[in-house]
């Protein structure tokens, strides 16, 4: 059924590669909640599942034990039920061994850190059932999925324990580009141009489940209307149920996001810690890396700074959408979306979350651009100038100045991007033909770099052609980040 799954084509073509090798593999596919992690493992391989489970959400070990015996019994003939974890993987070596051919057994374990209820000792079961068996066949494919970021990176991809590198491959899902999502909609018939399709993005991401929600016979805004902004809507409580299924202390993550809103560019992590009040230690650490795993955040270092100026930005689409709107209490107002369209706190987010989709997108920007032969390190810059300045000094040092993207080539180039959303062609004023020149002059003097700058535009419609568009160098259009 491999035709049904949209995009995920390095994906399939791993977990392929993997069922065929000449050894048993052990696969963790993991990422963030509502993301498409079991439906690519379903529609891939539905049909040749030796055995197949899904784990039940807050269930007792008992419950969980009575749901392997069923699952079981849907392959086999025993219906035993087992006492613990380690008779149930007994029961289901046995019964794979009385599987007399050469031909792949694929294990499918689904949602496994529900799995993992206390004092069950599921992890120890596992783990024997791997080393003590599969793994001295040659046949065995166990492939092993959850949403619990937390969990499956302490207990499987980074485990110091029982699980520690026992997992041969991992697999970071991640949500979809706007290729996907453009292929997902067209999939289903729906007739949204390239336009609305940013304008998707922008507000819920590349997240599968996210789109599946859309209804064909509603424009992107009355969508977005229907499951954001009207009682009962699908998504109106999703921010609360998302980081709470994929993170064990839910509310410190939440503290960093919240915290990271706040700056657009991002904060370093002495910043997040001044103003979340959380400790410096490993554990903040941990949690800057599941964020960054499960892709709300990206690390960064800016241009010409070291690793301990570090910055984290909020990246996720969805997430600053709903901090931006939806956390607002009033938002069931009867055509609250229709309004807020009309408000400069629109007009804002737009600017904002256009700059997000192209950061999610820079190997679009970069092929577009023709520089994916060069090593590239996309990155920020901001100058502020002292607090008192000489009437003698250079006048363009007595502004401040920021730069939201430069890309840092190994070509002697940099290419310092301005990114600006439009529902048409972008027009370069005099006034802001005169901020870009100073910026550009000033980021020279500050820098002292003697690379060549290069100045681009991204907008969704390009630039409107006057004097001033002419003194930029490249443009990437929307078009351009769907490639």
């Amino acid at each position: 059924m491999e035709k049904n799954i949209i995009g995920r084509k390095i994906e399939i073509d791993r977990l392929k590669t993997y069922v065929k090798s000449n050894r048993s593999e052990f696969v963790a596919i993991y990422g963030r909640r509502r993301i498409g992690k079991t439906f690519l493992v379903r529609e891939l391989f539905e049909g040749y599942f030796t055995f197949r489970i899904t784990g039940k959400e807050n269930a007792s070990t008992k419950e969980q034990l009575e749901n392997f015996r069923y699952a079981l019994g849907n392959y086999s003939d025993n219906t035993e039920m087992p006492k613990d974890w380690a008779q149930a993987f007994r029961m289901l070596a046995a019964y794979i061994e009385k599987e007399a051919n050469d031909e792949a057994k694929l294990i499918f374990i689904d949602e496994l850190p529900w799995f993992d209820t206390y004092g069950a000792k599921f992890i120890s079961a596992l783990e024997h059932f791997w080393n003590d068996w599969a793994s001295y066949r040659h046949d065995i494919k166990l492939i092993v999925c959850g949403s619990a970021t937390t969990w499956m990176l302490d207990n499987v991809v980074n485990s110091r324990g029982g699980l520690h590198n026992r997992a041969t491959h991992t697999i970071l899902l991640s949500p979809f580009t706007l290729q996907e999502t453009e292929q997902y909609f067209k999939a289903l018939g729906f007739p949204y141009e390239r336009q609305e399709l940013i304008e998707c993005y922008m507000a819920v991401g590349g997240v599968a489940y996210y789109l599946s929600l859309f209804e064909q016979d509603k424009s992107v805004a009355q969508n977005i209307e229907s499951l954001c902004f009207t009682r009962g809507g699908e998504l109106t409580d999703e921010f609360q149920k998302l980081f709470k299924s994929l993170f064990k202390k839910a509310d410190h993550h939440l503290a960093v996001i919240t915290a990271l809103h706040k700056k657009g560019m991002g904060m370093t992590r002495q910043e997040i810690i001044e103003v979340t009040g959380l400790t410096n230690n490993g554990n903040l650490t941990k949690l800057l890396r599941e964020l960054e795993e499960c892709a709300f955040i990206r690390a960064y270092t800016p241009f010409k700074k070291s690793k301990k100026d570090k910055l984290y930005q909020l990246i996720d689409p969805f997430t600053l959408f709903y901090l931006r709107f939806m956390k607002e209490s009033n938002i069931f107002l009867k055509g609250y979306w229709q309004k807020m369209q009309a408000t400069n706190n629109y007009a804002s987010w737009c600017g904002y979350a256009f700059e997000i989709v192209c950061l999610n997108h820079l190997d679009q920007i970069v092929r577009a651009l023709g520089i994916d032969g060069t090593i590239n390190t996309p990155c920020s810059w901001t100058y502020l100038p002292p607090k008192s300045i000489s009437g003698t000094e250079d006048d363009d040092l007595k502004h401040g100045a920021q730069i939201d993207l430069l890309i840092d080539r190994s070509d002697k180039n940099i290419t310092i991007c301005e990114m600006k959303y439009s529902q048409r062609e972008y027009e370069i004023t005099k006034n802001y033909d005169t901020l870009l020149n100073r910026r550009i002059r000033t980021f020279k003097k500050i820098t002292n770099t003697k690379k060549s700058i290069i100045s681009t535009f991204i907008t969704p419609n390009g630039l409107f052609d006057n004097i001033y568009s002419r003194h930029i160098l490249r443009q990437v259009t929307g078009e351009q980040l769907f490639e």
